[in-house]
């Protein structure tokens, strides 16, 4: 039976299981580093029959996982305007993120 885990990370919560590609916000290290989530607020096999709900994280359950690529979202206009002041502002930003291949719950 394959087991699947709720981690949070980057203020955001993720829903993994073993062999998955998570997109996260930035995590510091270079490509092929190992890492462990040690925030992990569920773990559950996938017919929900063994289910473990944190309080609100599991302490003994860690996940582990491989950063696979470090890169730069798409760009994303951001446009300030207020009618009748001629204030205008046009502003872009491009979030960091990384990729990780989930290897073990």
């Amino acid at each position: 039976m394959t087991k699947i885990a709720v981690i949070k990370t980057g203020g955001k919560q993720y829903k993994v299981a073993e062999g998955d590609k998570i997109q996260v916000e930035k995590i510091e290290g270079k490509e092929g580093k190992k890492i462990e989530f040690k925030d992990v607020l569920l773990v559950a096999d996938t017919k929900g029959t063994d289910i473990k709900i944190g309080d609100p994280m599991l302490k003994t359950v860690k996940v582990s996982g491989t950063l696979e690529k470090q890169y730069r979202d798409k760009k994303v206009t951001v446009i300030k305007y207020k009618n009748k002041t001629r204030y205008r502002r046009k502003l872009g930003h491009r979030q960091e993120k990384s990729l990780i291949k989930i290897d073990k719950i």
